[in-house]
């Protein structure tokens, strides 16, 4: 009798626990399918004109993936050459114009642009950097048809520096790389961990599961970094040294992954910051110094 009391003790023990467990499991899709439609979601911003200190014009690109981008263009007089800037995930062009601005007025001529599902472009879902990589593309072209004997340079705040490494530029002379995430892997599980702390594991795997049965993307076809060996321009990384999304050991495993001429600067006690406003004159003056070493002109 004994121990039949406790067999049936046991098993509502274990079907408690089988229940907690269900129940967790359903609240962490539950979570995870709420932010994976608010990260993957259109972020349309109406900008309107450039402001007047920054006397850009519009432009309206086509993107091979079939969006329409919209940007801004800046001719600088007697220009030293191009800087493309390219924003974050759920940011637009507005989130680099205080770079564009500074950029400009030390002699550089500006594209930027808004990446599809952001701003002013077209689009309905947030891919990234799997579609946007095309974005990037179509403002290379822009860049090298409208200065056609300039150099060219990239700068990507995380998706941006992503989307640039994915579409694989060969037609770009330097690469400046903010923040950016060696694999949406390491950066799903450092965000989620970042507000989940051991419980993260699930939930970022489900989020990482979302990828392919909700957009068709398998997740090992977003690694920024495995395009790092094939760049043959210079490159500039940079990331704040207590980022939890970016982390140090990762900006530096992607620093190491460069073959061509490089720098690393590591933003002492930057989160996952905009760099440019945490340490405003030392990162005009690294980054103007790297243009000028990477962009000079070969008499």
């Amino acid at each position: 009798m004994m121990s039949r009391l406790r067999f049936l003790t046991t098993s509502k023990v274990l079907r408690r626990i089988l229940v907690g467990l269900l129940i967790a499991v359903c609240l962490a899709v539950a979570i995870s399918w709420n932010v994976a439609s608010q990260l993957i979601a259109p972020k349309p911003l109406y900008i309107g004109k450039p402001p007047t200190d920054f006397p850009a014009v519009a432009i309206t690109l086509d993107s091979d993936s079939g969006e329409t981008v919209a940007g801004w263009h800046c001719h600088a007089e007697n220009s030293k050459g191009v800087v493309l800037l390219l924003h974050g995930i759920r940011e637009s062009r507005l989130r680099m114009l205080d770079r564009a601005r500074f950029l400009y007025h030390v002699g550089y001529s500006i594209v930027m642009i808004d990446f599809q599902s952001h701003g002013e472009s077209t689009g309905e879902t947030i891919t990234m950097g799997v579609l946007e990589k095309h974005d990037v593309q179509a403002a290379i072209d822009f860049a090298a048809n409208a200065h056609p004997h300039e150099k060219i340079a990239v700068l990507g705040v995380s998706l941006g520096g992503a989307a640039t490494l994915l579409s694989n530029p060969k037609d770009i002379d330097a690469i400046i790389l903010e923040s950016v995430f060696p694999t949406i892997r390491n950066a799903v599980h450092n965000r989620v961990n970042a507000r989940l702390g051991i419980a993260s594991y699930l939930p970022a795997e489900i989020l990482l599961f979302q990828l392919h049965s909700r957009l068709g993307i398998d997740a090992e076809e977003i690694r920024p970094i495995d395009a790092l060996p094939k760049v043959n321009c210079p490159v500039f990384i940079m990331s704040g040294d207590a980022d939890p999304h970016t982390t140090a050991d990762e900006t530096r495993t992607m620093y190491e992954a460069v073959t061509a001429r490089k720098k690393m600067w590591l933003v002492k006690g930057a989160a996952h910051v905009d760099l440019h406003q945490f340490a405003k004159d030392e990162y005009e003056q690294r980054l103007i110094q790297f243009l000028e070493e990477a962009l000079q002109k070969v008499e």
